[in-house]
């Protein structure tokens, strides 16, 4: 069984179809699965929205999805999330905000946004002068408590940060990084960054092992029209993202 791995897609219609385009090439996968966020930005969220909903992924609820579906006079909206939340209908917000936080896609393989219990806190990283780096063992044993201990395999993003962990006598732990969106930065305390150091779309396969052959991880890098994503989000007014697009970096 190969199940393909899409997270982070933040509106990026471009990076998304490069993605699915890679994937046919290297053989349709007998499950896809959506881990969120799929589309705020300052790109194309509505036409994202369209072919997501055809595709009719598994998909769980990212904390971008949930911005975007609230009620911006009880919620503050980041730029991001109001400009996709103008550009969806009341019924694309709801039907976001129904996503479910986790979900298991197969026996003992389970997804989720960023935690099993938090849609919006990091499970496999730290915060180091002001950069993501990969969290402690123990800490990320802690974060782990809520999660089903039959679960085997945690397909998770939030990050964008591709990570491949295996947790001693527990789960391996696999984020794809993000499709659209390849570097980001966080004003909540403490400031942050995310890069992915590039600016491909990435995403994952997971092949299932059987007959008592390993499972296999595959994080994948595809190249992809970045030049346009980033004219759109300089229209958007956003140069911090067209920079993010163009590069993998923040500026600075």
């Amino acid at each position: 069984m190969r199940i393909a791995v899409l997270a982070d897609i933040h509106g990026n219609l471009l990076a998304l179809d490069a993605v699915l385009d890679d994937l046919k090439q290297r053989g349709s996968a007998d499950l896809t699965v959506n881990l969120g966020d799929s589309v705020s930005g300052p790109l194309w969220p509505r036409e994202t929205f369209a072919r997501l909903e055809a595709l009719n992924l598994p998909t769980v609820r990212g904390n971008h999805d949930r911005r975007v579906a609230a009620d911006p006079a009880s919620d503050e909206m980041w730029p991001s999330d109001a400009y996709a939340q103008e550009r969806l209908t009341q019924e694309q917000r709801e039907a976001l905000f129904a996503q479910p936080l986790t979900l298991e896609i197969a026996p003992g393989i389970i997804a989720f946004h960023a935690r099993p219990d938090h849609d919006e806190k990091y499970l496999l990283d730290a915060i180091t002068d002001g950069q993501l780096v990969r969290a402690p063992l123990s800490a990320i044993r802690r974060r782990l408590k809520t999660l089903d201990p039959a679960c085997r395999i945690a397909l998770c993003g939030h990050s964008h940060r591709p990570e491949l962990i295996r947790i001693p006598g527990g789960p391996v732990i696999f984020n794809p990084g993000s499709i659209g969106c390849p570097a980001y930065d966080d004003a909540t305390p403490p400031a942050h960054v995310s890069e992915q150091g590039s600016p491909h779309a990435r995403y994952g396969i997971v092949t299932l092992g059987n007959a008592g052959q390993p499972d296999r991880f595959e994080a994948i890098a595809v190249d992809y029209d970045h030049e346009a994503a980033a004219r759109q989000a300089e229209q958007a007014g956003r140069p911090e993202w067209a920079h993010a697009l163009r590069t993998g970096f923040m500026p600075g």
